[in-house]
């Protein structure tokens, strides 16, 4: 078992800026990577902020030109903002790195999270995250007042929601009972320490969303728990949640290094 220590840095009219939460990312893994602290989880609300990582496409940047903050961790472009829990877990692990067991990991503290509250989410194939499942597609109401089979995201890979109103907007994908992605994990290792990690939209303005293309997926959406569930609730209450699983998790996983397969000759 390794102990895990949680900071938390900010919330609310205390919300950390990006560019200090980044800067505390980078003192403390140094830190862990000199054995001079335990694995340190930094959990924490931003202010508004777009953030790409290194695989974001010009094509899923905001049309109007709103700022972006590219950043060194995996995945493509994402929104941080009030309502969203974020989580840091900068963790040292054995190497090689398993990456994937790491991002797991922490999928799976979330779907323990969401399933206290009673809601069911689950991983989708291909897709890193904690997702809420829609309806089968032929349960799905008409999109724009359109049979599905005329959806334009069926037929057109570039189709671009940020052009094409409101009921193609991520945000509303739970109106239109699609799937939708309620948590992000982003990630980065350097030196065998973990930096960057989730993102748990609790009660945030989904609408920051539809300025971009979440994640670069095009047709899925995003989710909260605050409309999962139907009614408010507060980073707060959630917060003591999230860092119990979390622990659980983290403290009590068996570590191994990821295995390399020895090509045949």
């Amino acid at each position: 078992m390794s102990e895990l220590r949680f900071v938390r840095m900010g919330f609310g009219a205390d919300a950390v800026d990006y560019q200090e939460a980044w800067d505390e990312q980078r003192r403390v893994h140094a830190a862990r990577f000199a054995d001079e602290i335990p694995d340190t989880v930094l959990l924490l609300e931003h202010p508004p902020v777009y953030t790409a990582g290194r695989r974001t496409d010009d094509s899923e940047r905001p049309l109007d030109g709103t700022p972006v903050i590219d950043v060194d961790r995996g995945g493509k472009i994402t929104w941080h903002g009030p309502g969203q829990l974020v989580g840091y877990p900068i963790q040292k692990l054995p190497r090689p790195v398993d990456v994937v067991a790491h991002v797991r990991r922490l999928e799976e503290a979330l779907i323990r999270t969401c399933a206290e509250y009673g809601v069911e989410t689950t991983r989708v194939e291909g897709r890193s995250g904690v997702w809420v499942l829609g309806d089968p597609v032929e349960r799905r109401p008409a999109l724009g007042g359109l049979s599905l089979d005329f959806d334009p995201r069926i037929a057109d890979e570039e189709f671009d929601p940020r052009l094409n109103g409101p009921e193609y907007a991520p945000s509303n994908a739970g109106q239109r009972r699609e799937d939708r992605k309620i948590a992000a994990i982003g990630i980065r290792v350097a030196k065998g320490v973990t930096m960057h990690g989730f993102s748990f939209n609790v009660n945030p303005d989904n609408r920051w969303f539809d300025r971009i293309i979440p994640c670069g997926i095009r047709d899925a959406g995003v989710a909260s728990l605050a409309a999962e569930l139907g009614r408010d609730i507060t980073i707060e209450e959630v917060l003591p949640v999230v860092e119990r699983h979390l622990r659980d998790i983290l403290e009590n996983a068996e570590l191994k290094p990821r295995v390399i397969e020895k090509a045949s000759v």
